[in-house]
Order: structure tokens, then C-alpha cells, then sequence
């Protein structure tokens, strides 16, 4: 026995867990990039050549290093492998990372047909699917416009709101590629237009006359030091003039009867991301922070001070059951705010699934949303009969799910609007099905119910980045 049991010890020693073994990295060769720079790709990479670890660590960073690759939207398909070489040094085997990509077209012209209200089931329930609320138009985006991720986009919409938004930002401007900057200019008019709400619904004044007008140029500067952590640093001037009749029709508009509201803005953002997929995470957690202040100058018409807390996290039950928890609250301080900047729920994405067809407006707002979610189709589908390498991969995702959210709006002047959603805790929750195509469009078909028993069924598409 304690002969067996020495030579089980020594046959151990000479035979380790190949898991822990170590390797060193020769190099990282990168193929697949013809238009992105080889800088910008090795900016997401943990690995370099010369790097000693266990094969269990190098398994898990290019798992890593792939998901960062993923989320810089600059790719339809990315894989990163460790290639065994055959010579060794001091007992240490070598690898090659080899990190193959796929670029797509980084130009897109798509047409815009939308409708000018909040999201398309409020155009579809409650303005009667008028097609006159139509806005058409032309959305361009250039991801990846020199081949250093920067993006320039114009979008031009005509019909029910004419607008002009045109940005352009540069991730990196420094040899560290730390630091980035962003501008860009926006323009809006409106003829019809939301001037109050009324039993938490938007009340809109139809004329055939301009009734508001706004620019808003911008300045940001980003930082990003780590991986995963993006600090941004917004400066903003905001200039917008109303007709009479809307500031008769609600005085409170931009408040005492005013009919133009300019201001400055600087906010403070950071956001830290560990998503396996930003734009349909199923595996790990974001949060972020921000803080505004409205009103730098003297001459600003409006101040007010907001603070914003984001959070979420996914995770998974089973090989097919994922789950996520996603929260979000707004602080303002403040007294008595203008009707354009009294936001709570209802606006953007900021609801709670259920009331798609309310605004409740308030001072301060949280809101919580989970999901059960199962993968039943998860496939890349290799289209041989397409010549053009950059649309012969077309990815498809399918995820039945189920949700249950909950909010609470706080407005102390719940009179200047009759609201009923207000101060009240807010719940809804379904079933819905989620569709994630090519170039990160996601679909979603929900039959939500919320607490006052209303049930019925909400779409909404969109291109997430």
C-alpha cells in the first residue's frame, strides 16, 4: 500500500493538470481587418506577446477579449484562438493567438419611416395610425470612418418634425488612445406639437404653423484608462423658441408665460461595462452614473441640478435560460420645473412595460425591470449564394420571455397635469418574443397587462448599439 500510494504521488508530479499548465504567448496575429486599424484592434486586447499564463487563464481572457472585440461594433463575427507551437522553451509551451474578424459595411443610407409620436403604439392606439404624423427621411452612419472606429452620422427628416442631427466622434485622440472627443449640432422644428399632459396623456395642438424651434450643439470629451470603464465629460447649449399660442395654451411651459428658454449644460458620465454582447447581453452586469447641471451662466433662463443612477445585471440559470434585472432612478434638484423639462416615465425607454401609452411626469423617478428569457434559435447562418463578404453572414436570434416590472414617480404638483399615475407604485408585466438580426436590429412583440387591467399587445424595432 504505501509503496502504491508513493508511486500514485510521483505519477501526479509527472503528469500535472494540463489546465494549469503554463504557456507563453509568441505573438497575436491579427487577419480579417482590411479597413480597421491594427491600433485599434490591439486596444482591446489583454493579450500580447510575451505573456505567461495557465491554459485555464488564457482560455477565459480570449473569451474575454472576444466579447471586448464584439462590443466595439466594429465587426459581424469575431474569433480569437491559441494555436499550439511545436518548440518550447524552459518547459513552457508556446501559442500563437490568432484573432480572425469579419468586417461589415461600415456605410449605411437606410430610409427613415417613422412616426413622429413617442413610440409606434402610441401612434398606433391612440392618434388613430394617422398617417400624416409620418416622418420620412434619411439616417447615414459610417462606423468606422478613417479605420480608427470613429463615427460620423447625418440624419435628415422631413414630414410631421423636420430635423437635422449631424455628430461626429473620434474615440482615440492620443498615442495611448485614451481620450476621445465628440461634436455634433441638432435641429428640430415642430408644427404639431405636445405642449402639456393631461391624466398622464400627452395633449397635443394641431397648426399648420411653426410652433417651436431648437438647436442644441454639443462638445464631449471621453476617457477611457481601463477596459471597461468610459468616463465622458458633455458641454451642451440649448436655445428654444415657442409661438404665443403654446405659451398661452400652458404657461408653464418654460414657466411665467416665456417663450424662449436657452441654457447651458454640463454633464458627467461614467459607465463601466462587463456585458458579454452589448446589444443583447445574456452574461454580465453594467452600472453607470451621471450628474447634470442646467444653467452655468448668468444669463441662463433655467437651472436645475440632476442626478441619474443606471444598473444592470445577466446572468444564466441553464445552456438555455438566462435572466436579467435591470434598474434606473432620477433625482432633480429643484422646486418647480418647466413643463419641457419635468421628464419622468413614459419618455425614450424609460417605463415600465404595460404603460407604453403614459408619460407620468415627475421631479424624481425609479423604475425596475426583469426578464426570464429562453434561447431558442441562436444561429449564423453562412449565405454562399452572396458574393459580398460583408452581408454572406447573417446572424438570427430568437428569445421567448417573460417580464415583471415596477416604478414610482414623485411629483409634487401632481395638479398641473391631473395626474393619477403619480405617487403611485406602478407594476406590469407579460410575455414577449425577441428577435436579434444582422447589424444589431432587435425586434420585440410584448403583451404586457399593468395594474389597472389594461392587456394588449405593443411592438416596437429598433438598431441597438
Amino acid at each position: 500500500m504505501l509503496f502504491s500510494f508513493v508511486g500514485s504521488c510521483l505519477l501526479l508530479l509527472a503528469n500535472p493538470d494540463s489546465t494549469q499548465q503554463r504557456v507563453v504567448v509568441q505573438n497575436v496575429t491579427i487577419v480579417g481587418n482590411a479597413r480597421t486599424r491594427e491600433r485599434i484592434i490591439r486596444r482591446e486586447l489583454a493579450l500580447h506577446a510575451g505573456d505567461t499564463l495557465t491554459r485555464t487563464k488564457l482560455t477565459q481572457q480570449l473569451e474575454l477579449d472576444r466579447q471586448k472585440m464584439v462590443n466595439t461594433n466594429l465587426f459581424t463575427t469575431v474569433q480569437l484562438t491559441a494555436r499550439p507551437l511545436s518548440d518550447t522553451a524552459g518547459g513552457l509551451g508556446r501559442v500563437e493567438i490568432a484573432v480572425q474578424l469579419k468586417e461589415p459595411l461600415y456605410l449605411l443610407a437606410l430610409p427613415i419611416l417613422d412616426v413622429a409620436d413617442r413610440n409606434f403604439n402610441e401612434w398606433w392606439y391612440d392618434r388613430g395610425r394617422d398617417l400624416k404624423r409620418v416622418i420620412f427621411g434619411v439616417d447615414a452612419l459610417h462606423q468606422n470612418l478613417t479605420g480608427n472606429a470613429d463615427r460620423l452620422r447625418i440624419v435628415a427628416q422631413l414630414g410631421f418634425i423636420p430635423r437635422l442631427n449631424m455628430a461626429y466622434s473620434l474615440p482615440y485622440l492620443d498615442k495611448k488612445q485614451r481620450t476621445g472627443i465628440s461634436i455634433g449640432i441638432d435641429y428640430l422644428t415642430n408644427r404639431t406639437m405636445a405642449y402639456r399632459t393631461r391624466a398622464d396623456k400627452l395633449v397635443f395642438l394641431n397648426s399648420e404653423t411653426r410652433n417651436r424651434e431648437r438647436i442644441v450643439p454639443s462638445l464631449t470629451l471621453t476617457h477611457r484608462r481601463s477596459f471597461y470603464g468610459f468616463h465622458s465629460l458633455n458641454l451642451a447649449y440649448s436655445t428654444t423658441k415657442i409661438s404665443d399660442t403654446i405659451a398661452r395654451l400652458n404657461p408653464n411651459y418654460f414657466l411665467n408665460g416665456r417663450t424662449r428658454q436657452n441654457f447651458t449644460q454640463l454633464s458627467y458620465s461614467y459607465f463601466y461595462d462587463r456585458r458579454d454582447r452589448a446589444q443583447y447581453p445574456l452574461r454580465g452586469y453594467f452600472y453607470s452614473l451621471l450628474a447634470s447641471r442646467t444653467g452655468l451662466l448668468r444669463t441662463d433662463d433655467w437651472r436645475q441640478v440632476d442626478f441619474y443612477l443606471f444598473g444592470s445585471k445577466f446572468f444564466p440559470i441553464s445552456p438555455k435560460w438566462f435572466g436579467s434585472l435591470y434598474t434606473e432612478g432620477r433625482a432633480s434638484v429643484v422646486d418647480k420645473q418647466p413643463f419641457l423639462q419635468t421628464r419622468g416615465l413614459g419618455y425614450n425607454n424609460d417605463l415600465v412595460r404595460g404603460y407604453e401609452l403614459y408619460v407620468i411626469d415627475g421631479q424624481h423617478y425609479g423604475y425596475a425591470r426583469s426578464n426570464l428569457r429562453y434561447q431558442l434559435i441562436n444561429r449564423v447562418f453562412n449565405l454562399k449564394f452572396i458574393k459580398n463578404k460583408q452581408f454572406n453572414t447573417f446572424p438570427v436570434a430568437i428569445y421567448p420571455n417573460i417580464y415583471l416590472d415596477a416604478g414610482y414617480v414623485w411629483n409634487r404638483f401632481t395638479e398641473l397635469n391631473n395626474s393619477q399615475l403619480a405617487n403611485t407604485l406602478l407594476i406590469g408585466g407579460g410575455a414577449g418574443l425577441d428577435f436579434v438580426f444582422y447589424y444589431n436590429f432587435v425586434a420585440r412583440l410584448n403583451y404586457s397587462v399593468n395594474k389597472m387591467g389594461e392587456a394588449r399587445p405593443y411592438f416596437s424595432i429598433g438598431r441597438e448599439f
